[in-house]
């Protein structure tokens, strides 16, 4: 089980990753890499010109399950949400514009297969 556990985090991180250098190269600024706050965290958080991104990477060997993006549901659209408000309090980022996006990330053989989400969700 602890084995199995560790696979899945690697895989994880390994996304998250993926999906940073992905991002990066389309002009986005990563912030903030695994924010924790309120009991929530966010995978990554970036600046895209004038709009602070709220980032789900969500992370699969292929999507047999179903689309990576379907699996962040309310209650983590919730706890996302409730981190990017104790975020966004802290002055220097206070006007900006927000936008909640997912990457979805796909590993079919050694190349990922990302998909970026925008403004996958707002705020309820």
């Amino acid at each position: 089980m602890l084995n199995l556990k560790r696979k899945k985090l690697l895989s994880g991180s390994q996304g998250e990753e993926a999906a940073a250098r992905y991002l990066e190269r389309k002009g986005y600024k990563i912030i903030e890499q695994n924010y924790r706050a309120c009991g929530s965290e966010i995978d990554l958080i970036a600046q895209y010109g004038d709009t602070l991104c709220f980032i789900e990477v969500k992370t699969r060997k292929t999507d047999d399950f179903g689309l990576p993006a379907e699996f962040v549901d309310f209650r983590k659209r919730k706890k996302i949400i409730r981190g990017a408000r104790v975020f966004t309090g802290r002055k220097k980022y206070a006007e900006m514009y927000v936008r909640f996006d997912i990457v979805a990330v796909i590993y079919e053989g050694r190349a990922p297969v990302i998909n970026h989400i925008e403004n996958a969700f707002e705020e309820e």
